[in-house]
């Protein structure tokens, strides 16, 4: 630090693809395809989860934000509900 200022600044950058959420019954996808694309679907509404809890969060219905629940959310944990920028 110079005089209170820090010298040196860090950051991170998440790029995350979330296209891919299907209905498998349409897709009729199968092996590692139909996987591949139940776990995109079961982090897509994880993150639904999580974005739920925190808008609820301010009229105190939520205390526990669920980021643990994938790998997703894990990973994206200090971006939506942190000190952050989502663009």
């Amino acid at each position: 630090q110079e005089g209170g200022i820090p010298s040196a600044l860090s950051a991170t950058l998440n790029l995350i693809d979330l296209a891919g959420s299907e209905r498998q019954k349409e897709t009729e996808s199968s092996g590692s395809r139909f996987e591949e694309a139940r776990k995109i679907n079961s982090s897509l509404s994880s993150l639904g989860r999580v974005i739920k809890a925190l808008t609820e969060r301010g009229s105190g219905a939520h205390s526990h934000i669920p980021y643990r629940d994938s790998k997703l959310t894990h990973i994206l944990k200090d971006f939506p509900g942190g000190n952050a920028k989502c663009v």
